[in-house]
């Protein structure tokens, strides 16, 4: 998979989601084989540029391989300096929003609320390309609504304004994330464009990869929801993709260890107190792809207010775990 100069080591590609692809999850999937990881989006609004928040995104300390910042905004003049801002914090390569179908985020005629203008689309995407030397990609979804599909109009407009490489969300803004994901408009741009195309929605299992490559015909495949609490998604499809095979099952034992390195370094990454409360939402995702967790036990894990107190009460859940397995 190539983006500009840059040859990705496959062609798997952790999604940009806001509050969970920070450092330590970005370095946790790269672990699992993730060829790319995409930072969460930062907003291009200069005053929010000094934000902890925002700088505590484009942190990429000790990050290995390529480091691709999405940014959000609809001025023009402001992605150009926020793209020029975050190279200069160690972008390798901007990636532009104009897919996040957040209520939040479309109010302000951001994300995807952007499809709408295709003018407002063609002068962001060509002043941030001429704004950096790195290469630019986009994500879109596939339109506005069911109605106003026009992803394959905005893919010309990236392609002639000099992106990289475009990532297609197979589902409209006003789907959000209900519903199935539908691949035939990225497999339609896919035939008409020739820089390279990333398919995302509903890639949860190393079948649904094999399944949306075939079906669309793209480059490389953009992984979402599917890596939440299940960071080893990316070594399952590089396995199946190659021999055909998939790994073997993990065992409790050695989910357990992910998960505890992973809440450490969301400790070490946000500080203790932000770290414990951070770390509950991957937590929950992690015992969900376990089975059932009584609810006694996943309330404790959230009460918990301290590193070493979470830690006991996640270790009480594997131990739950490992009794009924065993039974």
């Amino acid at each position: 998979m190539q983006i500009g100069p840059h040859t990705l080591e496959n062609n798997l590609i952790l999604a940009p989601m806001a509050g969970i692809t920070d450092r330590p999850f970005r370095t946790l999937c790269k672990q699992f084989g993730a060829g790319l990881a995409v930072s969460e989006m930062v907003s291009s609004l200069p005053s929010l540029q000094t934000n902890k928040r925002t700088l505590l995104k484009a942190d990429h300390s000790g990050e290995t391989g390529l480091r691709s910042v999405q940014i959000v905004g609809t001025n023009p003049r402001q992605m150009a300096d926020a793209a020029k801002l975050n190279v200069d914090r160690g972008a390798d390569i901007i990636d532009i929003n104009m897919g996040c179908p957040a209520k939040k985020v479309c109010a302000v005629a951001a994300g995807s609320a952007l499809m709408r203008d295709e003018d407002l689309v063609k002068r962001i995407l060509e002043a941030v390309v001429e704004a950096v030397s790195v290469p630019v990609t986009l994500k879109i979804r596939t339109g506005w609504d069911p109605q106003n599909r026009n992803a394959p109009a905005i893919a010309k407009i990236a392609e002639d304004a000099g992106i990289d490489a475009l990532t297609i969300h197979g589902r409209t803004r006003a789907c959000k994330f209900n519903g199935n994901a539908e691949y035939e408009t990225i497999k339609q741009i896919k035939k008409n464009i020739a820089i390279p195309v990333i398919a995302n929605g509903d890639i949860d299992s190393a079948d649904k990869a094999r399944y949306v490559l075939k079906k669309t015909g793209a480059d490389a495949l953009m992984i979402g929801r599917g890596a939440q609490g299940n960071p080893w998604i990316f070594s399952d499809i590089i396995s199946s993709l190659r021999s055909g095979e998939p790994l073997e099952p993990r065992t409790i034992d050695s989910t357990r260890e992910t998960l505890l390195s992973h809440v450490q370094q969301l400790y070490s990454f946000y500080g203790n107190l932000s770290g414990v409360k951070i770390a509950r939402k991957h937590i929950g995702w992690y015992f969900d792809r376990l089975g059932i967790l009584p609810v006694e036990i996943r309330n404790a894990i959230n009460r918990a207010q301290q590193p070493t107190e979470q830690i006991q009460r996640i270790d009480s859940a594997f131990r739950h775990f490992s009794y009924h397995r065993a039974a």
